[in-house]
């Protein structure tokens, strides 16, 4: 590694006294004036360096961590809070930790930016119902948010900065009760009770209503009936009610107002001169309600003008709060650290272009501005600053993607600006101080600045190339240098600070690495030959270069030392806090998985008493045809609501393997499926799905065969049924006589799946000739998939087509068997298809 030089300057003494106080230079309109440019020009200059610094690239991540469409906005905008003084730094910082350790995301939904709103209210705009809906849905979300904060704090003090945000707020819960109670925000309206003439108004607008609907409606019948119209119709033309009519029988309405027209002229819209006083009450009685309504927006609208500072304040602590939990959320992003604030300093840096020294320059700059902000910062080690009221850079180097190259008047411009309005306690970053000009007065001058920086600002660091800079150190201790480490390997800075070293330059070598001429090379090493006296500058060079070894391979073992405590008290603590609380996190995790278990029992209870209420009560009116898809259908249900909810882990009953299970119909078994309950093989196993059906109770699901367990006479466990009644059993026997439609011989040993009938298979025979019934049942069966079945309907009728569907069932290869219709599927046959 070679080194860059780096230099430093510390100011002499902590002075307490911040920004200089406008009441004590206010002596004068002169020096008000003075005061007053001064600050528009730190103003300036500030915002700026903050440009410069790219703390708005800063400011958008935040942006993408807020949970409000105030803090994204103001995020996006550059508006992070920034605080003004180290106290209110070290409040921001307290807030980000006490965020940080939430054990779990706060709730900010319900809150809106309400402040235009509010500011409509101030201009005394009537606000419409949406607007006022909102103010009510702000306030009480942040309410509730207080309320979380609350909970959270009960648990621990680490949680109360958070707290604190919000804790004087008035939550206007008068005005949010006053807002519920007269407006529905669920459907935008006003209430009748908002206020006792809008009911009276709403009540007799209602029975006028009423009174005028049932007057047309008996017009336009008679209408009707006398043949002046298709049908009754009754309608509102020019907000007034009327009937249609022809326009041949205009004269059914005498004396009747025509007041609109179709656009074919044939329908006239007539208000039957009956009409015409419950019209004129229903216009009157309409205005009348819009005119109160308006007054109770008015009253509402003046409500939330006469609190507008309160509600600001409270969207304000809600910004706050919404920023600090923001904060956080970059800190874990960025895996920051909590910085700490310390007293002063003073850096000045020295080096060639490619060290390091600009970016870490902007580092220290955008470091110090997250630090007031109370951010978290990307450190290793807890880093320790000290806090600045103004930070100003003057940096013009090409790292910069917004900065351009600047002349030696620009930057001297600049810096005369800069420390006009430094204080004490402003910190000044300067690259490249005094270049640009003559070398033997740019060392003039900048040693003229750093002389006179010295004793005014908190921390100065600069970057030059004038290596008699660092000779400033040997005469005042005030100053440091500083080297930034540069590896000649990779050509590139390690971003490494070096204090107290004052480095070498790199020029030739460099030059040599990256492909110039070895000629040149040499000539340049000739000249720096004979501009040195003697060689003892290269000789201090190679004792350098090895004390620096040295000190890297110390480094080296120190901070591999500094790991290994560090993992060792990580793992101590993590190990003592488990501990502390391992009986209350054992309870607390058994509660919580009595709790799961016992949620999702009534779950699954409540979804099979709800299909089988349900099928009870779709079985009285069902008629003969769908009771076996009713049955059908409630089987697949349960069967999806099993599969949904089985246990994921061992059961307690040892599974039996497929192969070798062997059941027939009416064994008792346990099925896993089922919570190890005791069910009955209604129909054979089949040899190719590896399914059973089972019935539970008045349950009938088919289970696969690998989640049974056949039971011997003397192990079958009687289960009680406490629900059974005459009703339940009753429906039972309706379900096991459905059945045989499904039950084939127990002799078959093809598994046809579940006998459940859909559109896809079944045909529908009834209407056709017999020709046309023959073709598309044997098109139907030689489409139909194996081992299949097919619903064939042929109806009752004459019995010509049943007749001409049962010779080709019998006749057809692919037909294994038919059932032909019964007393529980009249006028359909099913057919099982090879």
């Amino acid at each position: 590694m070679e080194l860059c030089n780096l230099f430093f300057i510390t100011s002499p003494m902590k002075l307490k006294h911040s920004y200089p106080n406008l009441k004590t230079q206010a002596h004068s309109v002169k020096c008000l004036a003075d005061t007053n440019r001064r600050l528009k020009l730190a103003e300036s200059l500030q915002y700026e360096t903050f440009r410069i610094l790219e703390w708005p690239s800063v400011c958008n991540q935040v942006s993408s961590f807020t949970a409000t469409s105030m803090g994204t906005s103001a995020a996006r905008d550059g508006l992070v809070p920034i605080g003004r003084s180290p106290e209110e730094s070290r409040r921001l910082l307290n807030q980000t930790s006490a965020a940080f350790a939430l054990p779990f995301p706060l709730d900010f939904s319900g809150i809106e930016d309400v402040s235009d709103i509010i500011e409509s209210s101030v201009a005394r705009q009537l606000l419409s119902i949406r607007e006022i809906s909102a103010v009510k849905r702000t306030l009480r979300s942040a309410r509730d948010l207080f309320e979380q904060l609350k909970k959270i704090s009960l648990k621990s003090e680490r949680y109360y900065p958070l707290l604190e945000i919000l804790q004087n707020c008035n939550f206007l819960t008068d005005l949010e009760q006053k807002i519920e109670y007269c407006i529905d925000s669920k459907f935008s309206t006003i209430l009748d009770r908002a206020s006792e003439d809008l009911e009276i108004i709403r009540s007799e607008r209602k029975s006028n209503m009423e009174d005028l609907d049932s007057l047309l409606k008996d017009i336009s019948t008679k209408i009707f009936l006398a043949g002046g119209i298709d049908k009754p119709l009754v309608t509102k033309r020019r907000s007034r009610m009327c009937v249609g009519i022809r326009a041949s029988h205009k004269s059914l309405l005498p004396n009747g107002v025509v007041l609109d027209v179709s656009s074919s002229g044939a329908t006239y819209f007539m208000e039957p001169k009956e009409a015409v006083d419950l019209n004129n009450m229903e216009v009157r009685l309409s205005n009348a309600e819009r005119v109160e309504e308006q007054a109770i927006l008015g009253l509402l609208t003046s409500e939330i003008s006469q609190s507008e500072s309160e509600i600001n304040y409270l969207l304000d602590r809600v910004l706050e709060v919404d920023f600090a939990i923001a904060r956080a959320a970059h800190a874990r992003w960025i895996n920051g650290v909590c910085p700490l604030i310390c007293g002063s300093g003073s850096v000045d840096i020295e080096g060639p272009n490619t060290g390091g020294k600009t970016a870490s320059m902007k580092t220290l700059g955008l470091a110090s501005i997250m630090l007031k902000a109370g951010m978290y910062l990307p450190a290793t080690n807890q880093p320790t600053l000290p806090w600045f009221d103004l930070i100003l850079a003057d940096i013009g180097d090409h790292q910069s993607l917004e900065q351009s190259l600047s002349t030696f008047s620009g930057h001297l411009s600049r810096i005369c600006k800069m420390l006009e309005v430094t204080s004490k306690q402003s910190l000044i970053l300067i690259d490249e101080i005094g270049s640009g000009t003559d070398p033997s007065e740019g060392v003039a001058l900048s040693t003229s600045m750093l002389e006179y920086v010295k004793d005014r600002v908190n921390l100065a660091v600069t970057t030059t190339h004038y290596a008699d800079l660092s000779l400033l150190k040997e005469n005042n201790s005030q100053y440091e240098n500083a080297a930034m480490e540069f590896s000649l390997e990779t050509l590139q800075p390690t971003y490494k600070i070096l204090w107290g070293s004052t480095g070498e330059s790199n020029a030739l070598t460099i030059a040599k690495s990256i492909g110039f001429d070895e000629k040149i090379v040499e000539r340049a090493q000739t000249w720096v030959k004979r501009l040195m006296p003697d060689k003892a500058e290269k000789r201090k060079g190679l004792l350098y270069q090895s004390l620096m070894e040295e000190k890297n391979r110390l480094e080296i073992q120190a901070n591999k030392a500094a790991d290994i405590y560090s993992n060792t008290m990580t793992l101590y603590n993590e190990i003592r806090d488990e501990a502390d609380d391992l009986v209350g996190r054992e309870a607390a995790l058994k509660a919580k998985e009595t709790q799961k278990i016992q949620k999702e029992i009534a779950t699954v209870k409540s979804q099979l008493e709800k299909i089988v209420e349900d099928f009870e009560a779709r079985i009285r009116s069902a008629s003969i045809d769908q009771l076996n898809t009713l049955l059908k259908e409630s089987e697949s249900a349960i069967s999806s609501i099993v599969e949904c909810h089985k246990n994921a882990e061992e059961s307690s009953v040892i599974k039996t393997d497929r192969s070798t299970l062997k059941v027939k119909l009416g064994d008792q078994v346990i099925v896993t499926g089922l919570g190890n309950k005791q069910a009955t093989i209604v129909e054979p196993p089949g040899t190719t799905d590896g399914t059973a059906l089972v019935q539970y109770g008045k349950i009938r699901v088919r289970v696969n065969l690998n989640t049974i367990t056949p039971l011997p006479n003397a192990d079958i466990i009687q289960i009680a049924n406490s629900k059974s009644n005459v009703k339940k059993q009753g429906g039972t026997r309706r379900i096991k006589s459905l059945k045989n439609l499904s039950e084939g011989s127990n002799s078959e040993t093809v598994s046809y799946g579940p006998v459940l009938q859909t559109s896809k298979n079944t045909v529908d025979l009834r209407g056709m000739r017999v020709e046309e019934a023959s073709h598309n049942l044997n098109l139907a069966i030689n489409i139909t998939g194996s081992n299949s079945v097919l619903f064939v309907i042929h109806g009752m009728g004459t019995g010509v087509v049943k007749e001409c569907a049962l010779q080709i069932l019998k006749k057809h290869p692919r037909v294994v068997k038919f059932e032909q219709d019964g007393p529980t599927n009249y006028g359909c046959t099913v057919a099982y298809i090879k």
